[in-house]
């Protein structure tokens, strides 16, 4: 329901926009569609990974390596992948929930997706060119020591 609320808004606006200023609105379809075009092929890698994961490791596998009772290990687990890959938030969180109905915990969800978006193993050679090694390295450590907290403050409450 949400869902059709927010592509009916979409399309009103989106003729809002086309009588207001045809040309810009053109322009940043066309800006829109390049931008669609350089995600595709992300996108389309990340979700044939995920489905080659999600053969390879059934419920009972996932349940096993991060599931609810895998404790801490299952958590520290989660954010070492978390904080090593790079997959934007469109596809981290379809991926969370596809983990969650094969058997993950919330806890080591909430680590793998927070480090994932906080920590960056990945991007070190980045920051330690524009901000140097002392600020990554203190950025990293206290975004994985937060993710852990986080981690910790989810599997109690939910």
């Amino acid at each position: 329901m949400f869902s059709n609320i927010i592509y009916i808004l979409a399309i009103i606006l989106l003729i809002v926009s086309l009588v207001k200023d045809k040309k810009k609105t053109k322009m940043a379809l066309k800006k829109a569609w390049k931008s669609f075009e350089n995600m595709l092929p992300q996108f389309i890698t990340i979700i044939v990974l995920i489905g080659i994961i999600l053969v390879i490791l059934d419920a009972e596998a996932i349940s096993k390596l991060i599931g609810e009772g895998s404790g801490s290990i299952g958590v520290l687990i989660s954010s070492i992948i978390g904080s090593i890959t790079l997959i934007p938030a469109f596809i981290a969180f379809p991926l969370a929930k596809a983990l969650m109905e094969n058997g993950a915990g919330t806890g080591q969800i909430a680590a793998f997706i927070s480090t994932l978006m906080m920590v960056g193993i990945v991007t070190i050679p980045l920051e330690l060119k524009y901000w140097g090694k002392k600020a990554t390295i203190l950025r990293n450590s206290l975004a994985f020591i937060f993710s852990l907290v986080v981690a910790i403050v989810m599997g109690v409450v939910l």
